[in-house]
């Protein structure tokens, strides 16, 4: 029998027989690998699995994490405004709480200070309320103070409001309930005139809401609705306010909040559809003093105060007490750590 070594040499020579050999060892190191992923798995260690999407992306994009609602509000700044609900005209427990040159009458109880201990803000807070703000002094300054909208910028991470009684009149308002004679109806006649400026308010404070956003875009902005004042029973403390009276202002007040809600889901909604920074949120305090209105034993709300030697009418009649402002506080406290109830940019 012939050697094949010798037999191929004698066909092809010596250069052939090498390029046959090395064909060979090609075939034998490719071909059957090729068809054998388990062989090539035993031998080589690769080819045990097949590869998954993080080993295809060349760049891999890591998410950004949300922010939780406390650290969206905690990130900047907290500044506190608006009207004497939220100054704590009412709640007053130090002389300079009573400084009658204060005319912007921001007081040591007013929740502000519990929402501030609350929460470590990354850049602080500030307090600028004062009572008997409208929207027009909200942007343009009030008894001799800077406005209101120019505390806010980029760095404030979140804004506490309370804003539209005084456009809406209800201090008027009230005084027409209480100075009238007992078989007037002086009250509930008022009801034209206030459902005219709240017509007028829907688009003031939709435009208010629209410039804070523009000016502190990364900011929460938390809303609150005005509390039911009066417990609805006979006799409130002198007040000559009647129980359908009291039913007349509680159901205003109760429109004013809706009022209010209102224009905060709206406002919150344009932000989310754009996904833009920060929210508009709603604090509903309509039933915050429940069982502690004007007329119950234990009142969260100040009753018709008087000063005799002037015979006038005290500023803070009918606002929030320190109690009632710890009732404020509370409700604040529970919305920044709920959030607008979406998801934060």
């Amino acid at each position: 029998m012939h050697n094949p070594v010798t037999w191929v040499r004698g066909r092809l020579g010596e250069r052939g027989l090498g390029v046959a050999l090395l064909v060979g060892l090609v075939a034998m190191a490719v071909v059957p690998l090729a068809v054998l992923p388990a062989t090539r798995c035993e031998v080589f260690g690769s080819g045990c699995h097949e590869p998954v999407l993080e080993e295809l992306r060349a760049d891999p994009v890591v998410a950004e994490k949300a922010p939780t609602p406390v650290e969206a509000a905690t990130r900047g700044a907290y500044v506190a405004l608006g009207d004497s609900y939220s100054a704590g005209l009412g709640a007053e427990a130090t002389v300079a709480d009573k400084n009658p040159l204060d005319r912007c009458h921001r007081t040591s109880k007013a929740y502000y200070h519990e929402v501030s201990r609350a929460f470590r803000f990354a850049e602080g807070s500030a307090f600028w309320a004062c009572s008997g703000a409208t929207i027009p002094d909200f942007l343009k300054g009030r008894g001799g103070e800077p406005a209101q909208f120019g505390r806010i910028g980029p760095g404030t991470s979140l804004v506490t409001l309370s804003i539209g009684g005084n456009d809406v009149g209800f201090s008027r308002v009230l005084a027409g309930c209480v100075i009238k004679l007992p078989w007037s109806r002086s009250c509930i006649r008022q009801g034209e005139d206030v459902a005219e400026r709240m017509a007028v308010l829907r688009q003031s404070l939709a435009d208010l809401i629209g410039q804070i956003n523009a000016r502190a875009p990364r900011a929460r902005v938390i809303l609150m609705g005005y509390p039911k004042a009066f417990s609805e029973v006979d006799g409130v403390d002198g007040d000559n306010i009647t129980v359908a009276d009291q039913r007349w202002l509680n159901a205003r007040a109760y429109d004013l909040g809706r009022l209010i809600r209102q224009s905060a889901e709206e406002a919150d909604a344009r932000i989310a559809a754009r996904r833009g920074q920060g929210s508009v949120e709603f604090v509903d305090a309509y039933s915050a003093f429940a069982g502690h209105e004007v007329g119950s034993g234990n009142a969260y709300m100040n009753g018709l105060l008087v000063n005799l030697p002037a015979l006038a009418a005290e500023p803070r009649s009918y606002h929030p007490t320190i109690a009632g402002q710890q009732a404020l506080a509370r409700l604040f406290i529970e919305q920044i750590r709920k959030g607008p109830g979406r998801p934060l940019v």
